[in-house]
């Protein structure tokens, strides 16, 4: 299935082929290639409206998710129809991810990270509480050394040092 990209901003350049491919290796690694991703590239101001709307926190972030499906963490959904292949829509925030990398110095690959984050919540990933978060920083960790392992980066889970 495929991965939907959409560049809402104009702040960052994002160079899209690779973030695309990026996330269909991501999906293949949670054993989810079959379903439809929708992936936006926003700004901050597009970012905090959505952080105030959905979160009750009017700032910008990196990352939200919107499940299409509710699941336990680790499991995929079970489609009833052709329709329901989807996991859902990641929205990264391209601007806030590019000024913590650059406060950082590290490089804007963060926005795969951010990316291997969101679709673990797609996919009913939490970390809200230390056992949660443990199981999450697993999956993160697993996938993002599958990325490695086809890209040569040293990504590691956004979740680090959370708890």
């Amino acid at each position: 299935m495929s991965v939907v990209l959409r560049n809402a901003q104009r702040s960052v350049p994002v160079r899209r082929a690779p973030l695309r491919r990026a996330v269909c290796a991501l999906r293949a690694a949670l054993g989810a290639s079959r379903f439809d991703v929708g992936l936006v590239c926003a700004g901050n101001a597009l970012m905090q409206r959505l952080n105030g709307a959905y979160r009750q926190r009017p700032e910008p972030t990196d990352v939200l998710s919107f499940p299409f499906h509710q699941v336990a963490a680790g499991e995929l959904p079970r489609p009833r129809c052709r329709g329901e292949y989807n996991l859902g829509d990641i929205f990264l925030g391209v601007e806030y991810i590019h000024q913590q990398c650059r406060d950082a110095g590290e490089d804007f690959e963060g926005v795969l990270v951010t990316a291997a984050h969101g679709l673990c919540h797609l996919l009913g990933y939490r970390h809200d509480t230390k056992p949660a978060w443990e199981q999450m920083y697993r999956k993160e960790a697993q996938i993002l050394e599958e990325l490695n392992r086809l890209t040569g980066s040293r990504l590691r889970p956004l979740t680090a040092g959370l708890f």
